[in-house]
């Protein structure tokens, strides 16, 4: 699995909390099958409108995939998956003849459509709109928390 982010984190406590389930995930996806290689940050793109800004950045999103990723895409338009159900769609995704997995955080601007249309799921952290350091501690977490749901680890309590 590997994040790609449109946009930078700071360093701060923001930074350091993504980096702590980050490296909570390392060790414990690896035994499931389900290897963390790292995050890609992408600098937000300068063109001069909302849709080339868009498309630009999904240009680069693609090119930093390795080939024959799956692509997870977090878009408002997508499905709120509970954690269970979250850690089940990995699982299914590993299960794949698909060796990787590019899981997408994009820009202020959102993702453009023909990105989101390559997508082989399309997850919303909800309804509200969250900013990018957050967004990124919150998918890091989830990802942790899948983990530890598919090798029944005690961190998830129902």
């Amino acid at each position: 699995m590997t994040l790609i982010a449109v946009g930078r984190m700071k360093a701060g406590p923001e930074q350091e909390l993504a980096a702590r389930y980050l490296t909570r995930l390392r060790k414990s996806g690896a035994p499931l099958g389900l290897d963390f290689a790292g995050v890609v940050e992408l600098t937000e793109s300068r063109a001069a409108d909302a849709d080339a800004r868009k498309a630009d950045e999904a240009a680069r999103i693609l090119a930093a995939l390795p080939d024959k990723a799956a692509l997870m895409v977090l878009d408002e338009t997508g499905k709120t998956p509970n954690s269970d159900e979250f850690a089940l769609r990995l699982a299914a995704l590993r299960d794949e003849p698909v060796r990787d997995l590019g899981i997408v955080i994009g820009g202020p601007d959102g993702l453009s459509p023909s990105l989101r249309s390559q997508a082989s799921s399309i997850i919303a952290l909800g309804r509200m709109t969250w900013p990018h350091q957050l967004a990124r501690i919150l998918v890091a977490e989830q990802l942790y928390r899948a983990t530890t749901i598919l090798a029944g680890h005690p961190y998830h309590r129902r």
